[in-house]
């Protein structure tokens, strides 16, 4: 599997341990930066990850930032993109079964590596259940067709 993955200053030093594990699992890893740990902005970062997910230049997204929400925020504002903060290795079963998540956020500051481990591996080894859920996740995403109106009240 081919996984993006950015982080900003708060999440950087869990991200050359991460990009080791994936690869270490056989997966190919492209990094969006930054390069070094210096105060950055996550938008900056989260957006080329989201991107590539999105374009089918990435499988799956992985961001890390200090709580994962503002890298929430940024990625799932690009079509195609259903991102969320994950804290649980559970929660992040869910998310690949019933939402059929493609960008993972998680804290780099308050959620340990071993955790984040976990987290990504339940991620990356669940498979969307599909079913009702398909058709959730299709009322998910009609939010990106800008023609979209809104459910009538």
């Amino acid at each position: 599997m081919k996984i993006a993955i950015a982080s900003d200053h708060a999440g950087f030093d869990q991200k050359p341990a991460m990009i080791e594990y994936l690869e270490g699992l056989g997966h190919e890893v492209e990094d969006f930066g930054p390069a070094a740990p210096e105060r950055c902005d996550y938008a900056d970062f989260a957006d080329p990850v989201a991107r590539a997910v999105a374009a089918g230049k990435a499988d799956r997204g992985v961001l890390i930032c200090g709580t994962g929400i503002g890298m929430a925020l940024t990625a799932d504002k690009v079509a195609g993109i259903r991102a969320s903060v994950i804290q649980t290795p559970e929660f992040a079963h869910l998310f690949r079964e019933h939402n059929n998540g493609n960008v993972l956020c998680i804290s780099g500051r308050f959620t340990s590596f071993d955790v984040n481990k976990q987290i990504v591996d339940e991620f990356l080894e669940t498979e969307f259940a599909g079913g009702r859920h398909a058709v959730r996740v299709e009322k998910i995403m009609r939010e990106d067709d800008p023609a979209f109106e809104g459910v009538a009240e």
